[in-house]
């Protein structure tokens, strides 16, 4: 007896040492803080559309491109200094196919969408194209058109796509040509860009290999041999002291990261930081509320189990906020709401446990006896419960295409497998401590249950 005594005041203890460290790091300074999404926490919300239908063919080719993507989206924002940026990728609806692509670029403290659309904006696509070997009848055809569509056509048809482009490339730099002094931009391509590169020039030799920036022809230089090392050149436009600081602000963008793919700008929103507060005030009040409610039920329906099951739930709720904030999790709107639902359902293994406990004392056990034999007896449901719960919550996270389910599904998993823990440690600890084989009618009226004797 004193032993489980010693254990469940341990319990206690570093329950007490954890809510401590999720109440003392909630400061200005703390790595610690919680981690607020764009709902909560306010900003700009940028969405964008990806142009796939020619830099990727088949899914894996989608995926990669929309990586490399977002890889680029992340890095060219984390220069600008914006706080906990998302970018993510989503399929367009339920049923859009692979190349209907978003990406959502979600900017926390961010509330100048001019300023946020220029982070992005200002990271160029690179792309190599053949000119075409038809290429002196389609510009006659292009004179001959009269509507803009048709000429738009034609002029597509001038260049052939090689598949080169600025997810191929490894580095940029400045160099100056050492005849004329002018500016040139030096590529490095990374060894699968090389590998195409070499195989484009070596089976195209003669012909014209034209370079595009944001769609903007720079230059348009013979192939006259294989080049092999991954290397090209973009020159021709970079003349005097301007020519010379665009080709270094050229330089700059591109090791940044230039786009894989064009992206158009379909979706702006701003989330002010007083809406963000506004949904966070009413999230916390919403939790308090749902907590007091759940104890008072516990503490008046099943007495000192209840105050005791009231105890290990705020040891669950203190588990859960200390590894919100250690992982950490970025918590929505969405996020908190799975939580909420959560605390209510952290009550169902106690509930369990208290009414086969009942049952048990029913049918004469002793006090000590029942609340083993209620444990022994809850568990099994306890365990199929909590299993069905994990299994829903890993189907929604991994399967769902939407960050805001995402966000529920994952939070509603930790929640899900910290109430097994606290059901079968914090709860069974506290129950043992206090359990006496020989009780008196006092302590049998305290262990029961309803408003009956």
């Amino acid at each position: 007896m004193i032993k489980r005594r010693f254990w469940a005041v341990i319990l206690i203890f570093v329950s007490l040492l954890i809510g401590y460290f999720v109440y003392s790091t909630e400061n200005s300074t703390s790595k610690f803080k919680f981690k607020l999404g764009l709902d909560l926490n306010g900003g700009t919300e940028l969405v964008y559309k990806a142009d796939l239908t020619k830099a990727s063919t088949t899914p894996a080719e989608v995926k990669t491109s929309m990586d490399v993507l977002r890889d680029v989206i992340e890095r060219r924002i984390n220069v600008f200094g914006v706080s906990e940026p998302v970018v993510r990728v989503e399929r367009v609806g339920f049923t859009g196919g692979d190349n209907e692509q978003q990406l959502i670029v979600e900017l926390p403290g961010v509330t100048d969408i001019e300023a946020a659309v220029a982070m992005i904006g200002a990271t160029p696509s690179l792309d190599f194209k053949l000119l075409s070997k038809d290429a002196d009848n389609l510009s006659k055809e292009l004179e001959k058109a009269s509507s803009t569509e048709e000429k738009a056509k034609i002029a597509e048809k001038m260049f052939e796509y090689t598949g080169i482009t600025g997810k191929l490339l490894k580095k940029s730099q400045l160099e100056f040509n050492q005849t004329s002094g002018e500016a040139m931009v030096a590529l490095q391509f990374n060894t699968e860009g090389a590998d195409l590169f070499a195989k484009i020039t070596k089976e195209n030799v003669g012909r014209r290999l034209a370079i595009f920036l944001d769609g903007d022809m720079k230059s348009m230089p013979v192939i006259n041999e294989e080049i092999r090392g991954g290397k090209a050149v973009i020159s021709g436009n970079f003349s005097g002291s301007a020519g010379i600081k665009e080709a270094r602000s050229l330089v700059n963008n591109l090791n940044l990261g230039a786009l894989p793919v064009p992206i158009e700008l379909i979706s702006t929103q701003v989330i002010g930081a007083s809406l963000g507060k506004n949904a966070v005030d009413t999230s916390v009040h919403a939790g308090i509320l749902a907590f007091i409610v759940i104890s008072i039920f516990l503490i008046v329906w099943y007495r000192l189990p209840g105050l005791l099951a009231v105890i290990a739930l705020a040891i669950y709720t203190a588990i859960n906020l200390a590894i919100f904030k250690l992982i950490p999790v970025t918590l929505t709107a969405s996020g908190i709401a799975a939580f909420i639902l959560s605390v209510g359902m952290a009550v169902d293994a106690n509930i369990l446990i208290f009414e086969r406990m009942k049952e048990e004392l029913k049918r004469g056990r002793e006090l000590g006896d029942a609340v083993k034999e209620g444990f022994a007896r809850a568990w099994l449901s306890i365990r199929d419960s909590n299993t069905s719960s994990i299994i829903t919550a890993l189907i929604l996270f991994f399967f769902s295409s939407t960050s805001m389910v995402k966000g529920f599904a994952l939070v509603f998993l930790i929640g899900v497998v910290v109430s097994m823990f606290t059901a079968i440690t914090a709860s069974r600890t506290l129950l043992l401590a206090i359990r006496n084989d020989k009780a008196g009618r006092l302590l049998k009226f305290l262990f029961g249950a309803g408003f009956k004797k």
